[in-house]
């Protein structure tokens, strides 16, 4: 087993709690100190650091939501000076406002530490070549993951998105080990592979570190047959610092630092807390952030925990597949609808493509929604009985999947959007 620093990620579960409890404490007396923000917050809660004796004494926090990170845009939640903060990055506001967030060089480091012991877990080294495939700039992947490959010893291939042919060009000339993408992006990168008739089963490529939206089992299993690289899921968000965590090569969940992290899962409606195994909306307190603080702030991804020992011998929290977020969640006709559900249950049919677009509209008093599906080209033909059966097919197991009828439509294979970040795969038209 392959361990970056094998102090912490080995470390026993009860030296876990202890050091957990003391990042806890001190967090919360500085930030009351310091932070008018968190100060009030908590005054509004009638807690004070004194009140924080055990790790279960979390939940007398205050939550934080990222309508609280907009109302004090751009960095009113900054706790360290102008002089101390060495890098910005910013989310891409693409559901409102995007949000700023500072870092220390104490931050900076934490965050490619983090990510590092998570690539390394992942198999990762010195003997490895990441091809880089995130955006660099504003958005956390690209640095994230650059910094933490080279933190490894690994090399790096700062490629980017986009211009695709080169991506597979640098694949086969530097003989890339791994490459950091979104799923989407990856699945892309082997349909132009195809087309161009290289075969990536043959390459260097057997690592894909995979995340920046959801994905299913079902997507992974066709990435880790068709392309033959094996599907690591990452995970991390602007506000947290970037791309922080990922599964170990057992690939059943990924770790979640406890000296970086302190996480819990809630209710989303209620805000009470659950327990290991119980799904709901994930939130997390940053234990070590020093520039931009992080306590109890709801995620809005829904998901669940595992406590017990990972199978490679680390006592680290596990969280298990996202299955969507609470603030995308369709609603369609009373029914909650994940886009990830629908993704599961489109991959059960061996006809249908990697792409497919969920459109949602009001007529009338009820939500009608259709899912366009791209078929794969073996699979499309102008045999209408055909087509027909396949589609009553496909309408059947989605009914029955998600309990809510959707209108099936089968598209040719290419005619969807593809896309270089986050895959975009719901048109919400119904005006509430």
């Amino acid at each position: 087993m392959a361990c970056w620093n094998p102090d912490i990620e080995m470390m026993s579960k009860k030296d876990l709690d202890d050091l957990q409890l003391g990042l806890l404490k001190d967090l919360v007396r500085k930030n009351y100190e310091r932070s008018p923000f968190y100060r009030q917050k908590m005054l509004n809660n009638n807690v004070r650091p004194e009140d924080i004796r055990t790790l279960d004494d979390v939940v007398k926090l205050p939550f934080m939501s990222k309508k609280d990170l907009r109302d004090n845009y751009p960095d009113r939640l900054f706790t360290a000076s102008k002089r101390e903060i060495v890098r910005y990055h910013a989310s891409s506001g693409t559901t409102g406002k995007p949000t700023i967030v500072g870092y220390t060089r104490n931050d900076i480091e934490m965050w490619s530490e983090s990510l590092g012991r998570a690539l390394r877990s992942a198999g990762l080294g010195a003997d490895d070549v990441v091809q880089v495939a995130n955006t660099y700039g504003l958005f956390t992947g690209g640095l994230g993951f650059h910094y933490a490959a080279e933190k490894i010893g690994a090399a790096v291939v700062p490629a980017s998105t986009g211009n695709t042919e080169r991506q597979i060009q640098m694949i086969e000339d530097l003989g890339v080990t791994a490459m950091a993408a979104t799923p989407s992006y990856l699945i892309y990168v082997g349909e132009v592979a195809e087309k161009i008739g290289y075969d990536l089963r043959n390459s260097t490529l057997r690592t894909g570190l995979l995340g920046a939206e959801p994905w299913s089992d079902k997507m992974r299993d066709r990435i880790q047959n068709w392309l033959g690289v094996k599907g690591i899921n990452c995970f991390g968000a602007s506000e947290l610092s970037g791309p922080l965590w990922s599964e170990c090569e057992d690939q059943c969940g990924i770790h979640l630092w406890r000296d970086i992290a302190l996480v819990e899962i809630i209710d989303p409606e209620t805000g009470e807390r659950l327990g290991p195994g119980e799904r709901g909306e994930l939130v997390i307190t940053m234990l070590q952030k020093e520039a931009f603080p992080i306590i109890r702030y709801r995620m809005g991804d829904i998901t669940m925990i595992e406590n017990d020992k990972c199978s490679c011998g680390r006592d680290h929290p596990r969280m298990m597949r996202i299955t969507g977020r609470v603030d995308d969640m369709l609603i369609i006709r009373g029914i909650n609808v994940f886009p990830s559900q629908v993704e599961h249950c489109l991959h059960t049919n061996p006809e249908v493509g990697n792409e497919f677009q969920i459109i949602v509209e009001r007529r009338g008093a009820l939500d009608d929604m259709m899912v366009k599906v791209e078929l794969k080209p073996e699979a499309f033909t102008d045999n209408i009985l055909e087509l027909n059966a396949l589609r009553e097919r496909i309408s059947s197991r989605l009914r029955s999947s998600l309990n809510v009828g959707a209108k099936i439509e089968l598209v040719p294979p290419g005619s969807l959007p593809r896309f270089e970040g986050k895959a975009k795969r719901v048109v919400d038209r119904r005006e509430i």
